[in-house]
């Protein structure tokens, strides 16, 4: 089986598992696929994940001059980070815990909610970073509209099919890079 074709059965598969948590009930069938291979500066490493805040975009880079791109949101005003870490984890379907922060400005949140979820604002899956509270995640149907905008509390969200595309793609230890 060539490499898109196994690719995208594991997507059919992960959504469908996922499906009956609930986390595609907006989606389905969702089909992962990144969303567009661009030309980019061959100086970055082939591997890396590349955030470049002013467009709204993630890069990863494929070393050859290109780079699968992705839109994302970014932290806020005054909550977006600059700087160079390290892919720490991946989580399918993870349980949120609300950071200090979240609660400060939202009281009434439940603490932890579960993962698959409908409400949980990781959405499909999460890549942690070696940053305190800091992730990639997808979204919740009614945060997709925040993609393309600056409106996490830090972390950066993706579209459902496109974190599910960039998990399958990375490993821990990858390099990031998020410049202004």
């Amino acid at each position: 089986m060539d490499k898109t074709r196994h690719g995208r059965c594991l997507t059919w598969l992960v959504a469908g598992c996922a499906a009956s948590f609930g986390v595609f009930a907006a989606l389905s069938p969702v089909v992962a696929e990144a969303r567009e291979s661009v030309s980019f500066p061959a100086n970055y490493p082939a591997g890396m994940i590349v955030i470049k805040q002013h467009e709204r975009r993630l890069y990863l880079t494929e070393g050859n001059g290109t780079a699968i791109r992705y839109p994302i949101a970014i932290g806020m005003a005054g909550r977006a980070w600059s700087g160079e870490t390290s892919v720490e984890g991946k989580y399918m379907a993870p349980d949120w815990k609300a950071p200090a922060v979240v609660r400060a400005v939202h009281p009434n949140l439940k603490s932890v909610i579960p993962g698959g979820s409908p409400h949980n604002p990781m959405g499909a899956a999460a890549i942690t970073l070696r940053l305190s509270e800091v992730a990639i995640h997808g979204t919740t149907a009614s945060m997709r509209r925040s993609v393309g905008t600056a409106a996490s509390f830090g972390c950066i969200r993706m579209y459902n099919e496109d974190v599910l595309d960039l998990y399958q793609r990375v490993s821990v230890g990858t390099p990031v890079v998020s410049i202004p």
